[in-house]
């Protein structure tokens, strides 16, 4: 049995509370005032294929780009309000402009997503040369946001996981001796099919939210605030598991963190 420490179970619970309740959907109604189911009507044709073509080019291309611009040997608080704010002006572009606006402000949204997750993650004591912390951070994308064909057992941290397990350890041997992840190298290819598989469903979320007509730039603006800081949310509750893990071992963090789950 492992004796836990009092900070480490109570950063533990912090992190079942993120990741398992992101509730993201809801807040993005709130802002719109409309459900967000109701707004899958109103997509225009093809934009699902858009959106998903736009995402997983979007995806890679920030990775090695904003993991590079973090100094690695600082492991200070993470400044999340400076990404926050970033995000705010890139959602007044597609708050503006709609879905025709996607293939400008999800790359640039994207990019300042993984810098924040990257700097979240160095925060939490990750080594950002290191390729094993480098897909960490593009595992986050996957998080808080099931595929179309998940259940509710499906949707859970540890699941996604576990369903990305096998992707992430074939690209992480790969990239290990390698500066910058190669993002046509099949393995690598392979593992971001299935984060954008995810993702996609997320950003479906904040584009049709985007492109109600009373929403505009502000909403826009709002909407993508709420957007980063759910992969923050998630970034920080990845992480401090990853910590633990490397602390108390994979297993009973992981039975704690169920233990932890099934009792909220």
């Amino acid at each position: 049995m492992t004796d836990w420490y009092d900070q480490d179970l109570d950063d533990l619970t912090t992190a079942v509370d993120l990741l398992e309740n992101p509730g993201l959907i809801a807040k993005i109604s709130d802002v719109v005032g409309t459900p967000i189911e109701a707004l899958f009507k109103a997509l225009p044709s093809g934009a699902g294929d858009r959106i998903a073509r736009v995402t997983h080019d979007s995806l890679m291309k920030t990775v090695n780009v904003a993991v590079r611009t973090l100094a690695t040997g600082d492991h200070g608080k993470p400044r999340p309000r400076s990404h926050l704010a970033l995000a705010g002006l890139a959602g007044g572009v597609g708050g503006a402009f709609g879905i025709a606006a996607l293939p400008i402000e999800l790359p640039v949204t994207t990019t300042i997503i993984m810098r924040s997750i990257a700097d979240i993650a160095r925060s939490e004591g990750e080594d950002l040369s290191a390729a094993g912390s480098r897909l960490a951070c593009l595992e986050v994308f996957a998080m808080g946001g099931p595929s179309g064909g998940d259940d509710a057992t499906e949707s859970g941290y540890f699941a996604v996981r576990m369903a990305l397990a096998q992707a992430v350890s074939e690209a992480a041997r790969f990239v290990a001796n390698r500066a910058v992840v190669e993002e046509s190298a099949p393995v690598i290819v392979r593992l971001l099919a299935q984060i954008a598989t995810r993702f996609n469903t997320v950003v479906g979320e904040k584009i049709m939210a985007q492109g109600v007509p009373l929403v505009g730039a502000l909403g826009g603006a709002t909407i993508n605030v709420l957007f980063i800081e759910h992969f923050q949310d998630m970034a920080r509750g990845h992480f401090i598991v990853r910590r633990l893990e490397r602390k108390y071992g994979e297993d009973p963090v992981r039975a704690k963190y169920e233990e932890l789950s099934g009792s909220c």
